[in-house]
C-alpha cells in the first residue's frame, strides 16, 4: 500500500488532495502545525522532527502543501516566512532523500516579477519582487538541491476549500451593492480540484523537474469576480481600478499567467488542465460552498 504524507492537510490543496486520491489504496499521514482529529502535529521548520517523523512512518511520497501565503504579512515577518517557504522545503527535501521519498512541492507565480508580455514558461527568469515570492523561490533551491527525486509545482490564484478570493467576493456581495478589484494583475484563477489531479497524474512517474500548474486560459482580478457574480447569480457590481489607486501595502506581479509548457511536453493530451471558466464552474455546482 503507498503511503503519502501531507503537510498542510488542512489547506485548500491538502483537502482536495485526498479527496483526489480517495478510490486509491493510499494510507496518508496528514500533517498540520496545529493537531486535530486524524492530524499529526508536525512543524515544517523543525529539521529534527521532520526526519524523525519520515524515518519512522517511511512514505514514498512526501507532498508540501505547507506555506505562508498571507502575501501581504511576509513583508513584516520574514523570518517567519523564510521558515516556512524556505526552511521548511530544505527540511522536506532532507528528510525525503535520507529515506527515497519522492517530494513533491507547491509554489507559486510569484517567483516571476509580472513585467513579461506573455505566459511565462518554467525556463523563463524569475525575479520575485515581494517577500513572499522571495521566500518561496528559496524554498524552490532548496527543493532542487537537497532532493532528487522532487517536483515542483508552480501555481497561481488558488481557491478550494478553505479561505479564497471566491468566497470574499461572496462574502462582500452580501452587503456591498459594489465592490472595489484590481483589473490591472493578470493571471490564471486555478482550482484546488485541478491541481491535486495534475500531482496524481504525476506523482507515479519519475518526470521530476519543475511544473507550471494553472487552469488554462487568464484574466484579471476584475474580471475574475465579475465572473464569480455571474456564476452565483449575484447582481454586485465590480469597480475596476488600478493597482496604485487600489494602493496595497506590497507590490505584486503585474502578469503572471503560467504556461504549462512541461506538462504538454511529458503529457501531451494525455492530461490537461481545465479552463479556468469550467473549473470554477465545476467549484460551484460541486456544493463546496454550501457547506459549513
Amino acid at each position: 500500500m503507498k503511503k503519502i504524507l501531507v503537510t498542510g492537510c488542512n489547506g485548500q490543496l491538502g483537502r482536495a488532495i485526498r479527496k483526489e486520491y480517495a478510490k486509491e489504496n493510499v494510507t496518508f499521514i496528514n500533517t498540520d502545525v496545529m493537531e486535530g482529529e486524524g492530524v499529526v502535529p508536525l512543524d515544517i521548520t523543525d529539521v529534527e522532527a521532520v526526519v524523525s517523523l519520515v524515518e519512522k512512518e517511511k512514505p514514498q511520497v512526501i507532498i508540501n502543501c505547507a506555506a505562508h501565503t498571507n502575501v501581504d504579512a511576509c513583508e513584516t515577518q520574514w523570518d517567519l516566512a523564510y521558515q516556512i517557504n524556505a526552511i521548511g522545503p530544505r527540511n522536506l527535501s532532507i528528510a525525503a532523500e535520507k529515506t527515497g521519498a519522492k517530494l513533491i512541492h507547491v509554489s507559486t507565480d510569484y517567483v516571476f516579477p509580472g513585467t513579461s508580455p506573455k505566459p511565462l514558461t518554467e525556463f523563463d527568469e524569475v525575479g520575485p519582487i515581494s517577500a513572499y515570492g522571495k521566500t518561496k523561490l528559496e524554498g524552490e533551491n532548496f527543493v532542487k538541491e537537497f532532493s532528487r527525486k522532487h517536483f515542483i509545482f508552480r501555481t497561481a490564484w488558488l481557491y478550494g476549500e478553505g479561505k479564497n478570493f471566491v468566497k470574499t467576493m461572496l462574502k462582500l456581495s452580501e452587503s456591498h451593492d459594489t465592490v472595489t478589484v484590481v483589473s490591472d494583475q493578470y493571471g490564471s484563477p486555478t482550482s484546488a480540484v485541478e491541481l491535486a489531479k495534475m500531482i496524481h497524474f504525476l506523482e507515479p512517474t519519475e518526470n521530476y523537474g519543475t511544473y507550471h500548474a494553472t487552469c488554462e486560459g487568464q484574466c484579471s482580478w476584475a474580471d475574475f469576480a465579475v465572473e464569480i457574480f455571474k456564476m452565483a447569480g449575484k447582481n454586485t457590481k465590480v469597480k475596476y481600478v488600478t493597482s496604485e489607486e487600489y494602493n496595497s501595502p506590497t507590490k505584486r506581479p503585474e502578469y503572471s499567467v503560467l504556461d504549462n509548457y512541461m506538462l504538454r511536453l511529458v503529457a501531451g493530451d494525455k492530461f490537461v488542465m481545465a479552463d479556468w471558466h469550467d473549473a470554477l464552474k465545476y467549484y460551484f455546482d460541486s456544493g463546496v460552498l454550501q457547506e459549513k
